[in-house]
């Protein structure tokens, strides 16, 4: 997917032009209020995951070793109720569940995409950059 950059600084200038109490309020601020879940490092996971295809409950939890159970389903929650992704019961015994992608989900694959692959170019010079700050900036030591 490749961004009109135009589009993009236009769209932030009108959103510059409202109130400034409607983009720093949770509540009005489209940005923080969709970036609240898809920002968040399990969703993005679970996304591309599903972007390759739907997959049951177990299998996303093996390609996740490190989420809990209870994260990855709130996270599913949480992205069905944004309307990215689907859920689909089966009616087998025990029943089955199955995850994938909604039309609107597989709108974000393009972006989410695209900082997935910026995050990896990019990662050693971050954590170059953290390290030479934190050793510009050592931690205080706290009186006694």
């Amino acid at each position: 997917m490749k961004v009109d950059y135009e589009v993009a600084i236009d769209t932030v200038k009108a959103m510059m032009a409202e109130p400034a109490s409607a983009l720093f309020d949770p509540q009005n601020c489209p940005v923080r209020d969709v970036f609240a879940h898809i920002g968040d490092k399990w969703a993005s996971l679970i996304l591309q995951i599903l972007g390759l295809r739907p997959h049951r409950f177990g299998e996303l939890r093996r390609a996740i070793p490190d989420i809990s159970q209870a994260m990855l389903t709130g996270t599913l929650r949480s992205l069905q109720r944004d309307g990215l992704i689907y859920r689909e019961v089966f009616p087998t015994r025990p029943p089955s569940v199955e995850y994938g992608l909604t039309e609107l989900g597989q709108s974000l694959l393009g972006p989410v995409s695209a900082l997935v692959v910026w995050t990896a170019e990019h990662h050693g010079r971050i954590r170059q950059s953290r390290t030479q700050y934190d050793l510009d900036n050592p931690p205080k030591k706290k009186k006694l």
